[in-house]
């Protein structure tokens, strides 16, 4: 019932959830076999006291709340001999470490921090205090070469070792040492075998340990600030897990979490020496204690900055660093948008940018961020003959709509249209309307047509609505539509530089959909025609079911769901799989996917990554998946090494609508290395009576013919 939960516990000390990684750290615990049983039970323990009192299942299956009990029976086990006393007093002091374990949760989670094995170390000290005190407890101390470690900071190696002492390198031994001094050992094996698991969990972080051991070492030896050589119990429970923590957990990994990560290295050999000096009066062990404390600093540090754009904190574990690094990257660039109001050109047809941001006729210093619009026609001409009269202009008295959903905030409806060629400098501005969108975002019309203004101040406005219509009016010498965005509802307003979410851009006679952008002078720009059948094919509710109808009888059953943050995805009932989309009404597309490779659900994320809604076939979707899905695995490892540094690989997406009437949508991935590229899956999608009927996948040569069943209607 708790494998998940028991697998995790023991990956999580290492910053993990890989069960490879959970998997080899259990089994190696049981070189000592009272502190791996010990330490088993302890984390069972927790999690059925976890589960009978009430908390969440999927904060109990992280191993949050088990992964320092673990540590308090390896420590048990390490440092007790077995008797009656041993399993009473574990027993208690567990459930004292489970309570103190939520509490620390809650409260440091309110501040942003994680609890680390905090928990374990008061514990611990509790129950050490209490073992050597004047009232004895019945525990029993042992013999350990750790323990010696921890309180005198030397040890040697153990008879089972000797073999590998004697025939590996010096700084070799003491690099494994150091790994299995984390579940309290002294031990070669176990080392090397942590060493595997937490390479086949992660490249970045078995560099960074790599890392943090030979800058602690190299420092020791240059400075000798241990003459006796440094603690391998330190060297992995402090040096080597705060690299890890601060140059790829916590932080998203680059050149500066790399260098964060060095610089604290010389700030733990303070911490150790002066928490030694403290702690030696009620001769307490240091533990991980350094390690706590410099990670809570740095990581309270960096939440307090105002600018966050050079070293990024980690906003969604994924217990992985690439995974962590190759996500942020990728909705770095694909999800930027999710923070603009999506605002639609405020006209409809083709009309032209006469004089874009900073134009050099009245787009100048403050009012810069601002927009000029235009008919023209074949010839570049604004007006038909004679040119004489406002009519005469192709933009006089075309509708004009509001950008977005809002209330009129400001109206001007009473300024004459000028005859061509004057100008009103009076009433600068003309006719116009200003509407509140947000909070200090508004948008503004003007020089439009005397009285067409159809709302007034108050008014609730939809996107598309008609406000009024183009005129003349105000400092307009001819016919156009001036329009801007600012963060006050006021006539002579400042303005602000703010994308339009989605448009058809013509320059050059070469056609392109721009996805939040700002239109340039010169442009062509239309609306996105949306074609109503596609947009409902992909339009995916909550309660929404469909089964997905596999070659040789593989179903799989999906449903769609909204959770608590309002984000709607997938489930896969039948695999586990999940994946998150968003659907804005001009394009769907995939956000992340969680879940089996092989599962179907998998096959659509890849072949409907991003789907626009528009009729115009010449169009192509271009977009690129993170990383992490790439199936060559030993490409992979070798990008995961210097992924914080450099990237010489690129999966790239194409999505390209065939006519309407064909009901088909070819989508490609395309892996590139170096730039050479080579096409990985190729995907036809079939539509028809508004909803998907199937796709045909081809992934690394093997073809596979999906059928879309939905399964009910709203």
């Amino acid at each position: 019932m708790f494998i998940k939960t028991i697998l995790n516990s023991y990956a999580i000390l290492f910053f993990s959830q890989n069960s490879v990684l959970g998997v080899i750290v259990l089994l190696v615990s049981f070189i000592n076999p009272l502190a791996g049983i010990s330490g088993l039970c302890c984390v069972v323990f927790a999690a059925v006291l976890a589960n009978l009192s009430g908390f969440q299942p999927e904060q109990i299956n992280t191993g949050i709340y088990s992964f320092n009990n673990l540590l308090l029976g390896l420590a048990f086990g390490t440092f007790y001999q077995f008797n009656v006393y041993y399993v009473i007093w574990l027993i208690f002091t567990a459930l004292l470490l489970i309570m103190l374990t939520v509490v620390l949760a809650e409260r440091l989670g309110k501040l942003g921090l994680p609890i680390l094995s905090l928990p374990f170390i008061l514990c611990f000290w509790v129950l050490l205090l209490s073992a050597d005190s004047l009232f004895k407890i019945g525990l029993v101390s042992k013999s350990s070469f750790v323990m010696q470690e921890v309180y005198e900071g030397t040890a040697n190696l153990s008879y089972l070792n000797n073999y590998l002492s004697s025939n590996l390198p010096y700084w070799l031994c003491l690099f494994f040492r150091s790994f299995s001094a984390i579940l309290f050992q002294d031990n070669i094996i176990t080392g090397a075998c942590i060493a595997i698991g937490l390479l086949i969990h992660s490249r970045i972080a078995f560099s960074l340990a790599v890392l943090g051991f030979l800058v602690a070492y190299g420092l020791n030896a240059s400075f000798h600030i241990y003459p006796d050589d440094i603690s391998y119990y330190h060297l992995g429970a402090n040096f080597m897990l705060a690299t890890i923590a601060i140059g790829s957990f916590f932080t998203i990994p680059s050149i500066r979490s790399y260098l964060w990560a060095i610089a604290c290295i010389p700030v733990i050999f303070i911490l150790i020496n002066a928490f030694s000096v403290i702690l030696a009066a009620y001769n307490l062990p240091v533990f991980s204690l350094p390690f706590c404390m410099i990670s809570f600093t740095l990581l309270y540090f960096l939440l307090l900055r105002k600018d966050v754009a050079h070293l990024q904190l980690v906003k969604l574990q994924h217990y992985s660093p690439e995974r962590n690094l190759y996500q942020f990257i990728n909705q770095q660039n694909r999800l930027n948008n999710l923070q603009y109001f999506r605002f639609r050109l405020p006209f409809m047809g083709g009309w032209t940018v006469s004089q874009g941001y900073d134009g050099n006729i009245t787009h100048i210093n403050d009012w810069g961020k601002a927009l000029d619009f235009v008919i023209e026609d074949e010839d570049k001409n604004t007006f038909k003959l004679p040119g004489t009269l406002p009519e005469h202009f192709y933009s006089f008295n075309k509708p004009v709509l509001s950008c977005g959903d809002g209330i009129v905030a400001n109206v001007v409806d009473n300024v004459e249209d000028n005859a061509i060629g004057i100008e009103n400098l009076l009433e600068n501005w003309g006719n116009t309307v200003v509407i509140r969108h947000l909070d200090g975002l508004y948008s503004k019309v003007s020089h439009l047509k005397k009285q067409s203004i159809k709302v007034k101040i108050g008014d609730i406005v939809k996107q598309g609505e008609l406000i009024g219509l183009c005129g003349n009016s105000g400092r307009s010498p001819e016919p156009h539509l001036h329009f801007q965005f600012q963060i006050t509802p006021y006539i002579d307003a400042k303005t602000l530089s703010y994308p339009f979410a989605y448009y058809v851009s013509k320059k050059n006679e070469q056609e392109r959909m721009a996805s939040f952008m700002i239109p340039e002078q010169g442009d062509v720009v239309n609306p996105v025609t949306i074609i109503n059948s596609t947009a409902k094919a992909f339009d995916f509710q909550p309660g929404y079911t469909a089964t997905l109808v596999g070659e040789g009888g593989i179903n799989e059953q999906l449903e769609v769901f909204r959770d608590e943050l309002g984000q709607t995805y997938f489930y896969s009932i039948t695999s586990g799989a999940t994946a998150y989309f968003i659907n804005d009404g001009t394009q769907f597309y995939f956000t992340s996917f969680y879940g089996s490779h092989q599962s179907l659900l998998f096959l659509f994320y890849q072949a409907a990554y991003k789907i626009t809604f528009t009729d115009n076939e010449r169009f192509v979707v271009r977009d690129v998946f993170p990383l992490h899905l790439l199936n060559n695995k030993p490409l992979l490892w070798l990008q995961d090494f210097v992924s914080p540094f450099f990237r010489f690989i690129n999966l790239r997406y194409r999505a390209l609508n065939y006519p309407p009437k064909s009901g088909t949508i070819q989508s490609t991935q395309v892996k590139q290395v170096f730039g050479k590229q080579k096409i990985l899956m190729l995907a036809t999608i079939s539509l028809a009576n508004d909803n998907i009927q199937g796709y045909c996948i081809t992934v690394n040569g093997n073809d596979k013919n999906i059928q879309w069943v939905k399964s009910n209607t709203y």
